[in-house]
């Protein structure tokens, strides 16, 4: 019985001590011995638990100091916040200035316009970054040392550039059916075709493939694409006629009638005509409803063209005027005297600055379009018949069977052509294809079309205008032009007038008010004599009170006229003053003075 009492009492050598139960005075010590290693020289579970949370924050702090200090594969960034952008780039994608500073009770409207400016600021930085990753760019042709470039045949450009270049450069014998008119669509891609004796192609140029071809038996004198490839305006011998690509007769609009010239406003949806009996006529192609019919007055009208920046029509007459017009006004909005005899042809750039016309008097003219006043006059032996304007401001000049092309015709003075050709028989038609460096002549015998380096835009919009879309794409893009067409009465001759905030003035504000209270609150009442007893209301004494409180007004108004007058006095005689002293001062020049 000992021996087992010894062996419960003695444990083995082996057995680990046994730690004594936790007491709450021992809570202090264990915090301060935290930090401690044990006997195994390991660190606790709570200690290491704590230095990763400290090492989290940390980590998390310096994450949130912003641009001071970023991090790029465990190393700080040595060039932190966004990239620096050239003062030159954000201008050339400037929209408008910022707005003024708007009083302190429209807060509803300040915080409106501080949110448009800002995302107004955030669309131009984008748009100056992805410049940079634009693909194409623009490039012009260049002679050798005294090498003439306008020498350079169309022959040796082919030959020299690739074989998709050289194809661009082709002659279409159409001598039967000529002169031709032409017009390219907005993507580039197709080529509309009409002559005179009634013949009318549609063809997708650029792989030579003919969409429809017909003669509508009767002389045509313009073709107009419209809004897209699938449908297209001829402008016939009595009637204006709408067909689709196939050559189906879709409309026949007799309200339309003598049609001369067309232009198409795309993105108001608008066909607008004029015609030999002097009528420039607006028709809605999107309802098929005539906007407006304007009468000018002004004879037979074959000069036209528009103006791609706010979609104003210029007319050209045969007074030498040229005239801008608007579907919302009867008359005409400007108008310029620019040729001493008939003007032949007309053309705005893209921008809507300049305006280039050509007249019977064998002068070339260009104008500021915003100040109304010429900037250059260049005569041509024979004048121009035809006029075009292309994406990259070159401009062709017909004259006969001559087309000559000049460069930067607005900005330095130009005294020889940058290209030249001729053709077999009259220019008749002439237009530059967007996003090519091609120009389409057509003329009597046909149809030319000439490489014109440096031409066109190399970069396009794929979402406004994409060369490249399919039919699918073709279709939305339709139904979302739709959804977004302007209406007419948004066409003006500014139009950032459209985005400013139209400030009433005190007076109109007045104006308004009365006539919606159908009197005056703050007209003066009039004074009626108060009635007194004991004979102190006799007719003569009220008409003595009467005439003594119309002498207090006309008091107060001749003391404030007088006062006027003695201020304005005053400035007088103190820059009388002025003018004395400075006269009296001696000059070198005095002793020359007799």
């Amino acid at each position: 019985m000992a021996a087992t009492s010894e062996a419960v009492v003695n444990p083995a050598h082996v057995e680990k001590t046994k730690k004594p139960p936790a007491r709450y005075w021992d809570e202090l010590q264990d915090g301060k011995d935290e930090n401690k290693v044990g006997k195994d020289g390991e660190q606790t579970g709570e200690t290491l638990s704590q230095k990763h949370v400290e090492k989290a924050k940390k980590r998390k702090n310096d994450e949130d100091r912003g641009d001071a200090k970023k991090f790029i594969s465990g190393k700080p960034d040595p060039f932190p916040g966004p990239a620096h952008i050239s003062k030159d780039r954000m201008q050339k994608f400037k929209r408008r200035d910022k707005t003024k500073k708007i009083p302190r009770q429209h807060y509803k409207l300040k915080d409106m316009m501080a949110r448009s400016d800002e995302v107004s600021e955030m669309a131009q930085k984008q748009a100056a970054r992805i410049d940079l990753l634009l693909p194409e760019d623009a490039g012009f042709l260049e002679g050798d040392e005294d090498e003439d470039t306008c020498t350079i045949s169309q022959e040796d450009i082919s030959d020299a550039v690739d074989i998709t270049s050289a194809s661009k450069y082709f002659d279409l014998k159409l001598s039967q059916f000529g002169p031709y008119r032409l017009d390219y669509s907005r993507t580039g891609r197709h080529l509309l075709l009409g002559g005179r004796r009634g013949h009318i192609a549609c063809i997708d140029w650029q792989t030579k493939r003919l969409m429809c071809e017909i003669n509508v038996m009767e002389s045509i004198n313009d073709v107009k694409w419209l809004h897209s490839e699938a449908m297209y305006a001829v402008a016939q011998k009595k009637w204006l006629y709408i067909y689709d690509s196939n050559g189906i007769e879709l409309h026949c609009i007799r309200k339309f009638n003598d049609v001369l010239r067309m232009q198409f406003l795309p993105y108001h949806f608008l066909l607008a005509t004029v015609s030999a009996t002097s009528f420039l006529q607006y028709l809605d192609v999107s309802v098929g409803k005539e906007v407006a019919a304007i009468n000018t007055k002004t004879g037979r009208l074959d000069v036209m063209c528009q103006n791609p920046q706010n979609a104003i029509v210029h007319l050209g007459h045969s007074n030498g005027t040229v005239t801008l017009w608007s579907p919302n006004q009867k008359e005409a909005l400007v108008k310029m005297l620019c040729h001493q005899g008939a003007v032949r042809s007309v053309a705005v750039d893209k921008t809507g600055i300049y305006m280039v016309t050509s007249g019977m008097d064998k002068k070339l003219k260009v104008y500021d379009i915003r100040a109304f006043k010429p900037l250059k006059s260049y005569f041509l032996p024979a004048g121009a018949s035809c006029l075009s304007l292309s994406q990259r401001g070159l401009l062709s000049a017909a004259t006969g069977d001559i087309v000559q092309v000049y460069r930067d015709v607005w900005s330095t003075p130009v005294t020889k052509p940058y290209m030249a050709h001729r053709v077999q028989r009259t220019v008749w038609g002439m237009h530059f294809c967007p996003f090519e460096d091609v120009l389409g002549v057509g003329h009597g015998e046909g149809f030319t079309s000439m490489l014109i380096p440096g031409a066109g835009e190399p970069n396009f919009d794929g979402l406004d205008s994409n060369p490249y879309r399919s039919a699918k794409q073709r279709q939305e893009w339709e139904v979302k032009a739709l959804l977004e067409k302007i209406h007419p009465e948004l066409i003006t001759l500014d139009p950032t007038e459209l985005g400013q905030v139209d400030q009433a003035t005190s007076q109109q504000k007045h104006q308004d008010r009365v006539q919606a209270l159908g009197f005056d609150p703050l007209a003066k009442e009039k004074f009626i004599p108060r009635y007194k007893k004991k004979g102190r209301s006799s007719a003569g004494s009220i008409e003595r009170r009467k005439r003594q409180v119309a002498n207090e007004d006309l008091r107060e108004t001749v003391q404030q006229s007088s006062e006027d007058k003695m201020k304005i006095e005053k400035e007088r005689k103190e820059r009388e003053k002025k003018e004395v002293l400075l006269s009296s001062k001696k000059s070198a020049l005095d002793r020359f003075k007799k």
